[in-house]
């Protein structure tokens, strides 16, 4: 893993003294939007977002090594109304919420007028692409890689750090013999092999962290040893440094996942929902705004401490010890 000055500067703005990422998601758009109402998610307007990622932000990003907004209702918003500290990193989603084609087939769109060299000069310390991914379809699985290549080539064209975070899902069997859609438990057996070669793929390509999912659904599988010894094939399998993502879980399922996945080879957290979802549900702004002082940001800090005690620094991923890289060369600059 060979990093130059400006990606090495993102990446170290996203971690915390010791090298880890504990680090909170506030990018959500779609799945926001039907937490804040289900029976009509279209009519959660604009300011009705931006509110509530502007509250989060305000009661988390004092404990987060950094933040991940999105650019439609959180980044440039949080930091014109001076919610996020410069001694905190700031990563920027580039994907349309949602996918394109049907749910066995789903296509990430890019989020039209947005850019990488926008995410850049914003100031904001990486960029951040979601995919669906199932590395078992192969022409939609191409199609995939090849959008994470181009991202790839930008973000290095503009020397800042790329996350990808690919996420499984299950489809409809066809057939005369199939009953529909996969089942909980069928999707979960699959997990663990669908995640480890994802990170396989998804780390060949030259991005910088991946976002993986955990590599098992702890609902069906309870030996924690064999939790742990997955998470430590995931981490053989990635050639990167990898957080984890919470994908909804509830915290105390996501805390424990957290553990397992530091003590697997894990550098740090990217949590989401875990942290605030319930908040999402109350009925008026103080109360939300209370439950993000009192308690998502008490879970952030607990998450943090997990990490910080089990997880393995993101620099020791790129071969430098302590964090300390090779020196340039003298006149580095003038080819830069």
């Amino acid at each position: 893993m060979e990093l130059s000055v400006g990606k090495l500067r993102g990446l170290q703005q996203l971690a915390d003294s010791k090298g880890i990422m504990t680090m909170c998601a506030i990018d959500h758009r779609g799945a926001l939007r039907r937490a804040l109402n289900e029976k009509d998610p279209d009519a959660v307007g604009y300011q009705e977002m931006v509110d509530f990622k502007l509250d989060l932000c305000r009661a988390v990003a004092p404990f987060a090594s950094a933040i991940l907004l999105d650019p439609e209702y959180g980044a440039g918003q949080a930091i014109a109304a001076g919610l996020l500290p410069g001694s905190k990193g700031l990563l920027v989603s580039m994907e349309r919420t949602g996918y394109a084609g049907d749910s066995a087939a789903r296509i990430t769109e890019l989020l039209p007028g947005w850019s990488v060299k926008k995410v850049k000069t914003m100031g904001a310390s990486a960029v951040k692409l979601l995919i669906y991914f199932r590395p078992d379809l192969q022409d939609i699985a191409s199609k995939q890689l090849d959008l994470v290549a181009r991202l790839a080539d930008q973000c290095l064209e503009e020397d800042i750090p790329l996350l990808v975070e690919p996420v499984s899902y299950p489809i409809e069997e066809k057939g005369p013999m199939s009953q529909g859609r996969t089942s909980s438990r069928e999707f979960a057996q699959m997990k663990p092999g669908l995640v480890i070669e994802t990170a396989r793929r998804i780390t060949s390509l030259p991005i910088d962290v991946l976002k993986a999912e955990f590599p098992a659904d702890i609902e069906f599988e309870h030996d924690e040893e064999k939790l742990l010894r997955l998470c430590r094939e995931l981490s053989q399998a990635s050639r990167l440094p990898w957080v984890l993502l919470s994908a909804g879980v509830g915290f105390d399922s996501f805390k424990k996942q957290v553990e397992i996945a530091c003590r697997g080879g894990a550098s740090g957290f990217l949590a989401g929902r875990a942290l605030w979802q319930e908040g999402a549900r109350m009925g008026s702004r103080e109360e939300r705004m209370s439950f993000f002082q009192r308690t998502a940001a008490t879970r952030l800090k607990e998450l943090a401490e997990i990490a910080d005690s089990y997880g393995k620094p993101w620099y020791s991923r790129a071969g430098a010890e302590n964090g300390r890289f090779a020196p340039v060369a003298e006149g580095w600059y003038r080819s830069y």
